[in-house]
């Protein structure tokens, strides 16, 4: 048994939800070596989330963008956390609502994803920066 932790600097985006599955994958060559095993990924920010979703429609993460800013809408009157800004508290509200970890199996050296699946980044801010990642890997060669 194996563990491996790392941090990795996602790059900044624009608000928005980015499949970042190739981005995750490039930072852990490890995942190679990997016969049976999961990857914990943790984000650490407030401010954005991550979730398992469509990786193949762009369309899909346009649509959720839509969706969340319905649930969470900027200048909600009953708001009353607004030092940094109309999208910070609506930034939180998405952040809870998605999460900030994900538990993924492993196996002969691959992410075992469905075939339509990839992992997002949701971007929750009109102006942040890169966002970092802590991934976990525990595995068994």
């Amino acid at each position: 048994m194996a563990w491996i932790q790392k941090t990795i600097a996602l790059k900044a985006r624009r608000r928005g939800f980015h499949l970042v599955t190739d981005e995750i994958k490039a930072a852990l060559p490890e995942l190679a070596q990997v016969g049976v095993g999961q990857l914990h990924l943790f984000l650490q920010h407030s401010s954005a989330s991550l979730t398992l979703n469509e990786n193949a429609d762009p369309s899909v993460r346009r649509d959720m963008e839509g969706a969340f800013n319905r649930l969470a809408p900027e200048n909600h009157p009953d708001y009353t956390h607004i030092y940094e800004g109309a999208d910070d508290m609506p930034a939180h509200i998405k952040n809870s609502l998605n999460g900030v970890s994900l538990l993924l199996p492993v196996g002969n050296g691959e992410l075992l994803l469905g075939t339509w699946q990839g992992v997002w980044l949701g971007e929750h801010r009109d102006h942040a920066g890169a966002r970092n990642l802590v991934a976990t890997l525990h595995y068994m060669s």
